[in-house]
């Protein structure tokens, strides 16, 4: 029987990839000359934390971050920045985490519009994605275009499609 599995996945390289980026434009701005601005990724933990010394300085840094993370193919749904914090040096920082998998409501409202379509599938919740079977493929890619137009609020990606 076809199906195929909606699921949320971010890839860490990438986002490496997007962190060094910034990191290096960074360096290369003139309003960014003599301070000390610090972007660091945390794969284990899946944080960028950023330091800075002003909240200017942290919207450029963040704007940049995001831009590069674009051009990288990652959505910047997928990136969940935290309120700006003070440190110890009079700096401040902020932690911007990196959202992967399909949380539980997500995924109930993944079904409700599976449901809803009142089609031959089934829909059924697997730890942090969700899995739709069908008969027919048509019907898998009904529910494809659907789920994407419903717009959950997090980057989703279609995967494992058998038939």
């Amino acid at each position: 029987m076809p199906s195929f599995d909606i699921v949320s996945r971010v890839d860490l390289q990438e986002v490496d990839n997007a962190v060094n980026v910034a990191r290096k434009t960074i360096l290369t701005r003139y309003d960014f000359r003599e301070s000390k601005t610090e972007i660091n990724l945390d794969k284990k933990e899946k944080k960028i934390r950023v330091v800075t010394e002003d909240e200017m300085k942290m919207r450029a840094v963040q704007e940049s971050l995001i831009e590069n993370a674009v051009r990288r193919k990652i959505d910047p749904k997928s990136l969940d920045a935290k309120a700006i914090e003070p440190t110890a040096r009079g700096m401040i920082q902020r932690e911007i985490a990196i959202k992967e998998g399909v949380d539980s409501d997500t995924a109930r409202a993944i079904v409700k519009v599976v449901k809803g379509l009142n089609l031959k599938v089934q829909a059924a919740i697997q730890g942090e994605q969700v899995r739709v079977t069908g008969k027919k493929i048509d019907d898998l890619q009904s529910v494809i275009k659907a789920v994407r137009a419903a717009n959950l609020g997090i980057p989703l990606q279609f995967v494992n499609m058998t038939s």
